[in-house]
This record gives structure tokens, C-alpha cells and sequence, in this order.
């Protein structure tokens, strides 16, 4: 015989199961209501008042049965404290994640809904919670949604659980009262996983189904998808909702408003009588009118908290059991807000249970007693216990509810596994022609977790006297990078000048020194990279300065002054097309610079208009001479120079003026060659412009000049 309890929040429910070959007999069923308020939210809070009522419960059935020492129990489900959590790490420049680095997320995740819960109360702490169970609600990468993170690459992953924990204390409050009634715990469950065992076996556990136990305080609610229990809830408005309703439209005393409502699910017309002693029939669709916005109120709380649990998806169907399922048009109301059709939400008693078997018919559909038949049957079957593991030397008690791994070890202990990962190397920041680049270290390393001495993961299983170590795993290292591995391939050109070809490679210098590209980068080096990219810059780096000093214009010093002259310089073809010295090139290009041309003295006088000789047209024996006469001179470096000598480019010249005196009559004979007539004198006269005039006479231009002899005769 299996001897199972139910206790509640309103009462305890006793109940003797037999098993014979895998089939169920309901031998017994005892409820008792408690005294006064013990249970709270379905924790018990006067351990002494729910142990007298297991107590008389014990007793009862020990009368009928015989001694009972042995009893199955369950945690309440409206116990259980549901909490979001959520969880990223970094993943710039790591490989594709793993199986591992999921896990640990999720459990980062879990263990953040954890705190967060803990926090919630002052004095508790976040391992004083069990993690029953959670389940993904979201993964994301670089904060787009996405179905799976395994084999991913980006740089940020999160993850978002929905977790469900039960606190510690509610389960050493129960062994508490039982302790108290001389019983002992045969094995532990929870209320919704009761109910579910015997309503949805494992087989049916693939479909998204919703199990919301309706009692008198709180609605549990379970959801079942892809073969297992992915969340649990609670929402704190159940049957007394309706109860009150009934109680503040009719002035009825609250036990009689409970009858009422029991009254509603099997008769067509209520009797009831008020505060006042007025008695009343009252039909039953008029009182479901009533009392609408109560019944709308319970099925609003109902589905919000399905939909929160169930990612915010309607479940395939909803299964109602408790006493408040049978709150009128409740699975109807709750389909229309889960859009579901009417056939999809269903009140299920114990006649859905397989394999059971009862006498009594009036029994058989009360949906209040499925958690108790169930909490017998999956104390039975799958009966919970404690786990004692050691994890880093410490002893630790879990809660075995649930296939038990190594993350729900670690959890339990208190471990904070975000500081179980090596912390990432120390970052290197780089500019590079002024944009600022971030090179990461390297990423820590995982914890190393053995099990009983050999390596083991955060989803390894475990069981019973286990010894779990995690040592953290080591920290990264600082970021370290090559020049070249920062700027992988370089651009080159090829570019021909004046027949000789040229490879043309970037310039980078570091911190303002030019380095070669297998230097090591430290932390806030300013790197810059420098491309020729004009002609005068690829003359520059070509070294072909003589060439640039062509398209330089034509300067002298003279007179210690400059003289530039732009019209005399070099020219320069860009694929045979005249460009400048700021025109930009191409890979492939052919540059000809043609030198620039030498000048001479002449051609310097006559651009700076210095006037180097004075002459003057002069008629001499009626043939035209000019008389020149040099009126300045040019030096350089002390030489005097002549109208046709060379001067160089950036040459320093000298020039002299000198004082313009008058050409006189003896002048004309550095041109003319003056021999004496045959038969002439020695003697003569000289005549400017038929006058008579002296060898000093000064000229002025187009003057006559001659010379007559005497004859010998005339002497």
C-alpha cells in the first residue's frame, strides 16, 4: 500500500493507493480542513498546527488500515518562484561556439534569475534556492534573435531562460510536520509534476501542453514541450476568487458562498441565504452573470501566466484540475483568451488517470483529487530524493528532481560561475592614419571540472556521493600583434621614370619612426601608413630629387638677390600627356621628365632688360658702321663673363654697371682700318658733318665722318 499526502492550503488530503501488477486501487480517501491559517503560498508556516492535522489524518486511516509509518509527499507547486534571467559573454575573435560554451551560458542565466530571486529577500541567498527546471527563451547574437548558438561567430552571444526554483525551506518545513506526525518521508515530489505523471505520461510530454491545478488560493500551472517540463508558475487567484464574488454579490457568509458555488457546476437553480436570513433561488445563468467579471479576472491571470511561460505562444491544449476548475464557462473563457478552439481546454478528473481504479463513483470526477492520486502514483514511479555530492570539498544536498548535472551542482553550491572562466587578455589599442583600432587578448580559458577524478563538463551527469573539483580556468593573455598582421597585404605599384622601372611600396612609420613590418605593437601606438600619391611625392620616394630640381623654375642669385624666372624650367609627361607636379599616377605608369635648358648671359640680360652695350649708327667716308661700347659686366665667383658663357641653375652672378661715357671721333677706328692715299700727305683734316673737328669730338648717332688728306702738292 502506498499512503500519500496532499497538503494545502485550505486542507490536507489523505489517500490509501494499492498497487497490484502495475494497476491502481483508491482503498482510502480522508481530507481534513485546517484550523486556522498554517499554510501560506504553499509553504507551511506553523509547523506545529499542519503536523496535528497529518496527524488526525494518520490516525483515521490507521484505524481502517493499520500502522502507517511510511508517507509520499509533494512540494506545492504554487511554492515554486518562477525568474528570468539572462546572460552574455564576449565572443570577438573566438572560434565557433560549443556545445560547453552554451551550457555555461545557460547556467549563467539561470544562476543570474537565482540572485535576482534572492535578492528579492534581505536574508536569503541565492543557493538557498533549487533550480527545478528551466527552459531558453531566447538566443541572441549580436542582438539579433537567432535558433541555435552552436557553431556561431560574432562578437556578442546572450541567452534568456525562464527558470523555475523551489526554496529550501519549504521542503525542511515539510519534513518538519512530518516529523511531528512520526512519519517518515518515503519520497518527495512536486504537486505539478504529480498531476502531470498520471495526466500526461512521458509519451505525451513531446506536445506544448499547459496543466493549471486550480485550489482555492492560487492556480499551479506546469508546461510540458519536447518531452519534458519546461516551466512552472503561479498566479495568486484561484476558486476564492469566485467564492468572494458570490459572498459581496449575495451578502452571503463566506462558507455558504462556497457552497453556492459548488451548487453552481451541478444545479440548474441555487438556493441561498443571505446575512439577513432572506432565503432566495436564484437560476443559474443569472448568477454566472453575476459573478462574470470574477470568472474574466481568474482566466485573464490564468492565460497570461501561460503565455509568459510558454515564450508567449499558446500551448497545444490546456488541462484543468483541482476544485476551482469547476468554476462555470472557466475552459471556455480560457480558450478564448489562449485562441484556442473550445475542445482544446478540458476539466480532467480522476477517471483520466490510467491504470486506477476506484469504487466510490461520485469520486471519479473530481478533478481535487487528481494531485493527490498523482502524488502517490509519482511518489511511486518516480520517486524524488536527496542527492549529498562534494564539490570542491564541500558537501552539498540536492534536490533530485530532475536528471542532476555537474551546472546544478556548481549551482547549489553557491559557485558564481561567470568567475569560473578565465578573465580575457588585456586589450591593445592601435591608431592607425588616425582610426582607432581595438585588437582583443585572448580569451580566457574554461574551468577544468573533474568528477571523481576524471574531466568532466557542466552537463556531465551525476549521482549519490559524487566528489565534483572546478578549478578556474586561466586568465588570457595581453594582445600582441605583428605589424604585418595588422596590415595583412600592402598595396605596391609599378611605375617606369625616365626608362628605369620602379616598385613602389607604403611607407609606415610608428610613433613617427619608420619601421619595418615585422615590428611587435604595443598598447597606444599611433601607426601610419603613407602611399605616394602624386608625382612629386613618387620622385620624392624614389630618390629621383635631381629630377624634381628640373621642374624647379630657373633661379639665379644676383646681386645678392633671387631671380626666379618660371618660364624657364623642366617638362614633365605622364603617358606621354604634360602634367604637373601634382598630378596624380596610376600602377603601370610611364613618367619622362625632360631637364630643364641652360641659359647665357645674354639670355639673362635680355629677361631682366639689362642693357650690356650702348652703340650708336655712325656714316664713315660714306660707309655705315655702329659703334658698340660695353655699359655693364657679369661675374660669377669673381670671373668676368661673356655674353655667350653658360650660367647654371642657382648660380650667384654679379653684375657691374659702368658710367655711359660719349663715343668720340677715334672710336670709328676700332671698326675701320685707315690706310694713306697714294700720292697723299701725311697730313689731314677731319670733318664731322662737313665741319672741321678734332679726334675727341663727341658723336651723336647717324653723324658724317671723314677723313681728307692733303696732297704733297698743296704742302
Amino acid at each position: 500500500m502506498i499512503f500519500a499526502l496532499d497538503i494545502g492550503t485550505r486542507s490536507v488530503v489523505g489517500i490509501i493507493l494499492k498497487e497490484t501488477d502495475g494497476q491502481y486501487q483508491v482503498e482510502d480517501i480522508v481530507i481534513k480542513e485546517h484550523e486556522e491559517r498554517a499554510m501560506l503560498d504553499g509553504q507551511i508556516h506553523d509547523v506545529l498546527a499542519v503536523s496535528n492535522v497529518i496527524l488526525d489524518i494518520k490516525k483515521t486511516l490507521e484505524e481502517r488500515h493499520g500502522p502507517l509509518t511510511r508517507v509520499c509527499v509533494a512540494a506545492a507547486g504554487r511554492s515554486l518562484k518562477t525568474e528570468k534571467g539572462r546572460a552574455n559573454i564576449s565572443i570577438k575573435g573566438k572560434p565557433l561556439l560549443t556545445h560547453e560554451d552554451v551550457t555555461y551560458l545557460e547556467l549563467a542565466a539561470v544562476q543570474q534569475a537565482q540572485m535576482t530571486l534572492a535578492e528579492q529577500s534581505s536574508n536569503e541567498k541565492s543557493h538557498h534556492y533549487y533550480c527545478v527546471g528551466y527552459s531558453v527563451t531566447r538566443y541572441e547574437i549580436d542582438g539579433e534573435e537567432i535558433g541555435n548558438l552552436i557553431d556561431q561567430q560574432g562578437d556578442d552571444a546572450s541567452v534568456e531562460v525562464i527558470a523555475t526554483f523551489l526554496p529550501k525551506l519549504v521542503v525542511e518545513s515539510l519534513l518538519a510536520a512530518l516529523q511531528r506526525a512520526h512519519l517518515e518521508m518515503e519520497a518527495l515530489t512536486l504537486e505539478p509534476i504529480a498531476a502531470l505523471n498520471v495526466l500526461i505520461p512521458p509519451t505525451m510530454r513531446r506536445l506544448n501542453v499547459a496543466l493549471v491545478d486550480i485550489g482555492a488560493g492560487t492556480s499551479d500551472i506546469a508546461i510540458t514541450n519536447l518531452g519534458t517540463v519546461i516551466a512552472y508558475g503561479m498566479v495568486p487567484i484561484a476558486g476564492d476568487e469566485i467564492t468572494e464574488a458570490l459572498s459581496d454579490a449575495y451578502l452571503l457568509d463566506f462558507p455558504l458562498a462556497e457552497q453556492a458555488k459548488r451548487d453552481l457546476h451541478s444545479k440548474d437553480t441555487v438556493t441561498i441565504t443571505d446575512i439577513l436570513g432572506f432565503e432566495t433561488e436564484v437560476p443559474r445563468e443569472q448568477m454566472i452573470a453575476t459573478i462574470s467579471d470574477a470568472i474574466d479576472r481568474l482566466a485573464d491571470a490564468i492565460s497570461k501566466e501561460i503565455l509568459r511561460l510558454n515564450n508567449h505562444q499558446s500551448p497545444k491544449a490546456v488541462m484543468l484540475v483541482g476544485g476551482g476548475s469547476l468554476t462555470p464557462e472557466l475552459p471556455k473563457r480560457l480558450a478564448q483568451k489562449l485562441h484556442l478552439p473550445e475542445n482544446r481546454v478540458a476539466i480532467r478528473g480522476i477517471d483520466a488517470i490510467q491504470k486506477l481504479h476506484i469504487d466510490q463513483e461520485e469520486m471519479k470526477h473530481r478533478p481535487e483529487l487528481v494531485t493527490p492520486i498523482g502524488i502517490a502514483i509519482a511518489a511511486k514511479q518516480t520517486p524524488i530524493q536527496y542527492v549529498t555530492v562534494h564539490v570542491n570539498g564541500q558537501t552539498i544536498r540536492l534536490f533530485d528532481m530532475k536528471q542532476l548535472s555537474i551546472g546544478d551542482a556548481l549551482l547549489a553550491a553557491g559557485i558564481q560561475l561567470r568567475k569560473l572562466y578565465g578573465k580575457p587578455g588585456l586589450a591593445c589599442v592601435i591608431t592607425l592614419n588616425g582610426q582607432t583600432i581595438t585588437i582583443p587578448g585572448t580569451h580566457g580559458e574554461p574551468p577544468t571540472i573533474l568528477k571523481n577524478g576524471e574531466l568532466a563538463t557542466f552537463d556531465t551527469p551525476i549521482k549519490n556521493g559524487d566528489h565534483i573539483v572546478v578549478e578556474k580556468g586561466q586568465d588570457g593573455k595581453q594582445a600582441t600583434i605583428q605589424l604585418c598582421d595588422l596590415l595583412e597585404s600592402l598595396p605596391i605599384k609599378q611605375v617606369t621614370i625616365n626608362g628605369q622601372l620602379y616598385t613602389i611600396e607604403p611607407l609606415v612609420f610608428r610613433n613617427g619612426e619608420h619601421v619595418s613590418l615585422d615590428e611587435v605593437l604595443y598598447d597606444r601606438d599611433d601607426i601610419v601608413v603613407r602611399m605616394p600619391e602624386t608625382i612629386e611625392q613618387l620622385l620624392h620616394a624614389t630618390k629621383n630629387n635631381d629630377l624634381l630640381k628640373q621642374l624647379e623654375p630657373f633661379t639665379i642669385t644676383l646681386n645678392g638677390k633671387t631671380v626666379t624666372f618660371p618660364e624657364w624650367c623642366g617638362t614633365m609627361y605622364r603617358n606621354g600627356i604634360e602634367c604637373q607636379r601634382y598630378t596624380t599616377f596610376e600602377d603601370g605608369d610611364h613618367i619622362i621628365v625632360h631637364e630643364k635648358k641652360q641659359r647665357t648671359i645674354a639670355q639673362i640680360a635680355e629677361a631682366k632688360q639689362i642693357k650690356l652695350y650702348y652703340s650708336i649708327p655712325i656714316i664713315f667716308n660714306g660707309e655705315t658702321f655702329t659703334l658698340t661700347k660695353s655699359i655693364g659686366t657679369f661675374y660669377r665667383n669673381g670671373e668676368q663673363l661673356e655674353e655667350d658663357d653658360l650660367v647654371h641653375h642657382e648660380d650667384e652672378l654679379e653684375f657691374n654697371e659702368q658710367k655711359m661715357e660719349p663715343f668720340i671721333f677715334q672710336d670709328i677706328f676700332q671698326y675701320v682700318q685707315v690706310d694713306i692715299p697714294h700720292g697723299a700727305s701725311t697730313t689731314f683734316t677731319l670733318l664731322k658733318n662737313g665741319e672741321p673737328t678734332t679726334f675727341y669730338e663727341p658723336l651723336a648717332p647717324g653723324d658724317r665722318l671723314e677723313i681728307i688728306w692733303h696732297k704733297k702738292e698743296q704742302l
